[in-house]
């Protein structure tokens, strides 16, 4: 028999999350002076109700008890992070959104001890936020990183660092980064990540680059280094490592938006279904015609089959397996429902969809980039043709 419960302390988790979302934060996202100029919330209330999830027990989720966190395994954090992003500003307040949630489930993964407390703590802490930064404009890396063309050159014990980067999301509010760079020819072992600070000279952010949809903190920025040295101590595990940091990093964090997003995608489908549920046509609701119980149901079913493919992939993740099959499949069928859903709600709410009346248009935004964000939906069917041709008939499996 295979159990689909929570489990007794997840469904406590979940339910403690969905009542801090409900309680203290939803009613922000339809506040318009919540906001601010790049469509995210303002700093001053985001330090509000940081306070507040210090206080309530819902900080830093996925990070350890010892470091100031709720230490929940990934089963618990899917359950948790979909009841977080039911509002636009669950993960942030909470400090469990990108990029931050990522960095911190690397650091904490890979770091030294000395690392962690330099360069982890703080994030957990909330006192600063922190940057991936790898993508590269063409014919730089960007799906393929061994086409990395910023070097990091070994001089004694220091790093010099020469290159552009772009697209490298909260930069402009960040403090700590994790720079991958290439330290040689070698297809496999080529790249390095190392550690800098925002203060360090020999870097500059060239633009903030605008963007179709509402940015995180810190915006999408292109970054350009002009002999930036990072010493030694600095560098994130060996030297060639740096193909290995990336997998780690983007494997967690490509599921990890899975879990927000499903919750974007219930709070555009609810949001439907009140306006359907009261709006009247020709002397009929909207909700009893057969034409917008079909597009309900088919985005609820959507939903549903995200949510299975997510808890698989944190189950085997919780078990030791890197689940990377699962990862891309989640991340595929999750962020075509979060278009899917956001666009079906736009749809049938009508202009009051495309206005700003409902966060429907603000998730309609932001959802567009998910089929591009942490591997575009191309690269992740590309690996599961070949997981399909190498398996085949054990490309199923139950277990």
């Amino acid at each position: 028999m295979i159990d689909f419960a929570l489990g007794p302390e997840i469904e406590r988790q979940r339910k403690r999350y969905r009542a801090f979302v409900r309680d203290h934060v939803l009613a922000y996202d339809t506040t318009p002076d919540s906001f601010d100029e790049h469509d995210n919330i303002r700093a001053e209330l985001l330090g509000e109700l940081r306070a507040k999830a210090k206080d309530e027990g819902v900080w830093a989720p996925q990070m350890p008890v010892a470091r100031g966190g709720q230490g929940l395994s990934m089963r618990a954090m899917a359950a948790c992070y979909e009841e977080l992003n039911y509002s636009l500003f669950g993960p942030v307040v909470c400090n469990c959104a990108a990029p931050d949630d990522g960095n911190m489930l690397l650091l904490e993964k890979v770091a030294t001890d000395a690392q962690k407390e330099r360069w982890l703590q703080p994030i957990v802490e909330g006192r600063v936020r922190s940057s991936f930064v790898m993508t590269e404009p063409h014919p730089g890396a960007g799906s393929d990183p061994a086409m990395m063309l910023t070097t990091a050159m070994r001089r004694d014990e220091r790093w010099i660092v020469e290159g552009r980067k772009w697209f490298v999301t909260g930069a402009e509010a960040a403090r700590h980064f994790i720079l991958v760079a290439k330290t040689s020819d070698d297809p496999r072992k080529g790249l390095t990540a190392f550690l800098f600070d925002r203060g360090e000279p020999g870097w500059r952010i060239a633009r903030r680059i605008p963007i179709m949809g509402p940015e995180e903190h810190g915006g999408h920025c292109e970054l350009v280094f002009e002999r930036l040295e990072i010493p030694d101590e600095n560098r994130l595990m060996g030297v060639g490592d740096g193909l290995k940091v990336t997998q780690i990093r983007l494997g967690t964090a490509r599921l990890t938006h899975c879990m927000r997003w499903l919750g974007l995608a219930r709070r555009a489908l609810d949001i439907a279904a009140d306006y359907v549920g009261e709006r009247e046509s020709q002397g009929r609701r909207l909700a009893e015609r057969e034409s917008v119980q079909t597009k309900l149901g088919d985005c609820a079913m959507q939903v549903e089959i995200g949510r299975l493919l997510t808890m698989k992939a944190a189950a085997l993740i919780d078990k030791g397996d890197f689940a990377r099959k699962e990862v891309s499949m989640a991340k595929i069928h999750v962020a075509d429902t979060l278009q899917l859903c956001a666009d079906t709600a736009l749809q049938l709410c009508g202009a009051r969809g495309y206005s700003k009346d409902t966060p429907i248009e603000w998730i309609y935004r932001y959802a567009r980039q998910a089929r591009l964000v942490d591997g575009a939906t191309e690269v992740h069917q590309q690996v599961l043709a070949r997981h399909f041709m190498e398996s085949r008939g054990d490309f199923w499996r139950w277990g």
